[in-house]
């Protein structure tokens, strides 16, 4: 059993691609991920360059895990053993914070608990916890019990300001970091991924959709400004994001929500999605 690192995105796609493209929903992240930095480049998350890695079970063998880095952001795990994720620590702290510096992992529960014991076992450092998500997936979009007032449309130029903010507002919210706010506004809206709710002319909510990748589109972020919660925009807005997603090809439309959030996540079952599986955001102390 052995894992690949490289820090050739080329050598990650023609390696891990159909392994990726195998398990689309459990491997959004690292589908969406790698798109982006194929079309924006290496530094498109930060100054340093992503790594990335694929493993097999023995030499010639299929791939059967992956991941991939974009520093400052930790190592996010894709479908794997958790030998492999065990494994995967190993061979990231042998490697040292020349190739890349590890602070925590996020992924799958059962892997990034793997890894995190991997981790533990071959530097000494604390684990904890950080966050917890539940991955959905779109059966039957069904429209929301009580559909809100006002209407759908999609992101324009004169929603940049509006939209930046928001989108800012939003990282606080969820404890993540982004270092190029108005960049991503301005790829999604001109790329038709951002979607506005409003009413009475007025925006009140918005959301994302990403590209269809491997037949998937995961939506998100979505965000309603405080003043304007408990109308149900955020219900109107997913749904008609998850209706343009399968309207440009999506056969599997996904959603994280914080687990610690009851409110979304049944907004979301409403709305016709399923449960996929849990993840993990794990950071490591000395």
């Amino acid at each position: 059993m052995a894992w690949t690192l490289s820090t050739s995105l080329d050598d990650f796609r023609v390696q891990a691609g159909d392994f990726l493209d195998a398990s689309p929903a459990e491997n959004t992240v690292l589908l969406t991920v790698a798109h982006r930095l194929a079309a924006r480049g290496p530094n498109v998350f930060g100054e340093h360059a992503p790594v990335f890695g694929w493993w097999r079970r023995e030499p010639g063998g299929p791939v059967e895990g992956a991941y991939l880095q974009t520093p400052p952001f930790s190592p996010r795990l894709a479908v794997m053993p958790q030998a492999a994720a065990a494994e995967l620590a190993g061979a990231l702290a042998s490697a040292g914070a020349g190739f890349a510096m590890v602070t925590g992992v996020s992924g799958g529960e059962a892997a990034v608990r793997a890894f995190a014991a991997g981790w533990q076992a071959a530097t000494g450092a604390e684990a904890s916890v950080q966050g917890s998500e539940r991955l959905y997936r779109l059966g039957a979009l069904t429209a929301p019990p009580r559909p809100p007032a006002g209407r759908h449309r999609l992101a324009g130029p004169a929603d940049r300001g509006l939209l930046i903010d928001w989108y800012e507002e939003f990282l606080v919210e969820a404890g993540v970091g982004l270092p190029d706010v108005p960049g991503a506004v301005d790829e999604r809206t001109a790329g038709g991924l951002l979607h506005v709710w409003e009413d009475g002319g007025s925006p009140v909510a918005m959301a994302g959709n990403s590209p269809v990748i491997a037949g998937m589109s995961r939506i998100g972020p979505v965000y309603t400004p405080p003043e304007q919660r408990g109308r149900g925009y955020a219900s109107g807005v997913t749904a008609a994001a998850s209706a343009y997603a399968l309207a440009q090809g999506a056969t599997e439309v996904l959603l994280y929500t914080d687990l610690a959030n009851p409110t979304s996540n049944s907004i979301y079952q409403q709305l016709g999605y399923r449960p996929v599986e849990d993840c993990l955001t794990v950071g490591f102390g000395s």
